[in-house]
């Protein structure tokens, strides 16, 4: 009978781990992926970015409106079992995999977390990461059961969290690094020298982001700002008003210094703002429907009064 892998997965994200199992030779006996969704201004309708790796490579794929539709099920597991999966692969597929399908491989479904479990479970634990200041984070494989980021721990790896890491570059370095423990993990599970682990320790939560999530609060202090900044980048991004026009803030750093939350305290040839504690400067900056531009672009084409005007 054969065997070989089911991999789950839909964004970018998923990339490394789906290639780095192909480049090892394992079987990938059919790639479960979300349906094509309007994407951009045009709301053109785009396929996901796993759907892109399983057509270049000419792999089985599926793309279930609902997971746990009981008519797919019936019709998918009889399909599945005598292919005799070894695993379910899950990297960020994002959806809840049902009971029936999670005890259809003979070693289980593992799913690749970007967190260092039980921290910041769900959807968005990188981008919670960065907003909360963490300084570590990493990545975690573990034996899916019915729950959120519930089940065993079989491997994690820690990851430092630089100051220059925004949401998309912790992103990339972390999916990577995440792929080399899926490989891990898989070579040792069939070696039989992994004991998955209860999590233990203080449960966080990670949310999917909301557009909302990225106001920008003038009282809080320069370095929840900044973190802010970089968790919410690229989506859906940090942002505040000036003189009643919204505008994204995309790259900032921290500065010494006091001034009124909000107070633009220098303007000339750079941004300065103040916070509730410390002062931000503002490097790259978005006005609506522009490009992102340098502050000094910025504030050439806008009339900018320093210790007049503030953000809102």
């Amino acid at each position: 009978m054969s065997s070989g892998i089911i991999f789950f997965g839909t964004p970018e994200f998923a990339i490394p781990s789906l290639k780095a199992l192909i480049s090892k030779g394992e079987k990938i006996l059919l790639v479960v992926t979300q349906p094509d969704k309007p994407k951009g201004r045009g709301k053109v309708i785009q396929p996901s970015e796993i759907k892109k790796i399983a057509l270049q490579y000419g792999l089985p794929l599926i793309q279930p409106e609902k997971i746990k539709d009981e008519n797919f099920i019936k019709n998918l597991k009889p399909f599945l079992k005598p292919l005799n999966p070894e695993f379910g692969i899950v990297v960020a597929y994002g959806k809840i995999l049902p009971k029936e399908i999670l005890e259809i491989p003979k070693y289980g479904c593992i799913n690749l977390h970007a967190s260092l479990l039980p921290k910041y479970r769900g959807a968005a634990p990188i981008q919670w990461a960065l907003i909360k200041g963490e300084k570590i984070t990493g990545v975690t494989t573990m034996l899916m059961d019915e729950g959120v980021d519930t089940g065993p721990i079989l491997l994690q790896k820690e990851v430092p969290i630089e100051d220059k890491d925004d949401a998309e570059s912790l992103s990339k370095k972390l999916s990577v690094i995440g792929a080399e423990l899926v490989i891990e993990t898989i070579d040792k599970m069939r070696k039989g020298i992994i004991i998955p682990k209860p999590q233990t320790g203080e449960a966080t939560y990670a949310p999917q982001l909301k557009k909302d999530d990225g106001k920008i609060n003038w009282n809080d202090s320069a370095m929840k700002i900044f973190n802010l900044v970089r968790g919410t980048y690229p989506w859906p991004c940090a942002y505040s008003f000036l003189k009643n026009e919204r505008v994204k803030i995309i790259k900032t750093e921290v500065l010494q210094g006091n001034a009124s939350p909000g107070l633009i305290v220098r303007a000339k040839n750079e941004l300065v703002v103040g916070t509730a504690e410390g002062l931000l400067r503002i490097l790259l900056i978005q006005p609506e429907g522009k490009k992102i531009m340098t502050a000094k672009e910025f504030i050439s084409g806008r009339k900018i009064n320093e210790g007049m005007d503030s953000f809102a």
